[in-house]
């Protein structure tokens, strides 16, 4: 089994296709939100500190971190952002940017080991983020296109990820710090994009040896009830080998969707946390007493 581990100062993390699924919380990033971009523009983060608290305590693993607000200092706000985040929670974080300068600003301030989000199979942009991951001992996610796009093919996807995990290695970088995003297109717009994940997932785990993760929200944009839509793709992605998620943590139907999915995948042993989180109270009353009365005569008997 391949186990990429990430970490805070003060918690580990491991994403591994025998442990139980990641949730990546996915609200502490603007794009997209446009009041949160202009507080975080104005200096105010209270929204962020909000969505920090709010995520781990819906059972968020890590949180993923971006700060890209246009026509900004990118890199000052992420490093402020992320400084501010891991003051609230001890739960480790994906640092999510395409500017190369904020990346590194992000990960000067930060404590632990980051999952660091994103290199693609771009020529330019593989020989700019391998050396940083290399040189912070981060992990690292690596997302299927390249200088054509995104292909429709899921061959071509795979391949385009199969050359970024060589030429990681050409940095030091082994499989295992390697966490694939195989680029989950809306289904709304495109009939097949669930089917064209579920094909790589499998050969990513069984071929490459690397973890993988995506924008679970994507699936469902433009649809209603998308928390349906984003709660049965996980359940399947699960299935089909997908590790962890960058998602939404506070949506309830997302949540048991995964929760469940680690009881069916063995990775909730005995059911244990799906137990604890579910399990009623016995009755209160006489009926109740009665009701134990009967399970300590049972229990007596056998």
């Amino acid at each position: 089994m391949t186990h990429t581990i990430v970490s805070s100062a003060t918690r580990q993390i491991v994403i591994g296709d025998d442990r139980p699924f990641v949730i990546i919380g996915e609200r502490i990033n603007p794009t997209g939100r446009s009041l949160l971009a202009e507080e975080m523009k104005a200096g105010d983060f209270s929204r962020v500190e909000r969505d920090v608290i709010a995520q781990v305590e819906a059972g968020a693993h890590m949180l993923d971190v971006n700060a890209g607000i246009p026509l900004t200092d990118e890199p000052a706000i992420l490093a402020r952002t992320i400084q501010l985040v891991q003051s609230l929670t001890d739960v480790p974080l994906s640092i999510d940017s395409s500017i190369v300068e904020a990346l590194e600003a992000g990960l000067a301030v930060y404590r632990g080991r980051a999952l660091v989000n994103s290199v693609t199979g771009e020529e330019e942009r593989l020989e700019r983020v391998l050396p940083l991951v290399k040189k912070y001992d981060a992990a690292v996610v690596a997302i299927s296109n390249d200088e054509t796009g995104i292909s429709e093919d899921p061959d071509v996807r795979f391949a385009v990820a199969k050359r970024i995990v060589e030429r990681a290695a050409d940095h030091g970088i082994k499989p295992e710090d390697i966490v694939v995003d195989p680029l989950l297109m809306p289904i709304g717009a495109l009939p097949t994009a669930g089917r064209q994940v579920f094909r790589i997932l499998g050969r990513l785990r069984d071929e490459l040896s690397v973890n993988s993760t995506c924008g679970a929200s994507n699936v469902s944009f433009g649809l209603p009830n998308r928390e349906g839509i984003n709660g049965a793709y996980l359940a399947m992605a699960m299935a089909s080998g997908l590790t962890s998620a960058i998602t939404n943590p506070i949506a309830e139907g997302v949540r048991q969707a995964v929760m469940a999915g680690d009881v069916l995948m063995g990775n909730d042993r005995d059911a244990a946390r799906w137990i604890r989180t579910f399990r009623t109270a016995p009755p209160a009353g006489e009926q109740g007493r009665r009701i134990n009365r009967r399970r300590t005569a049972s229990a007596a008997q056998a």
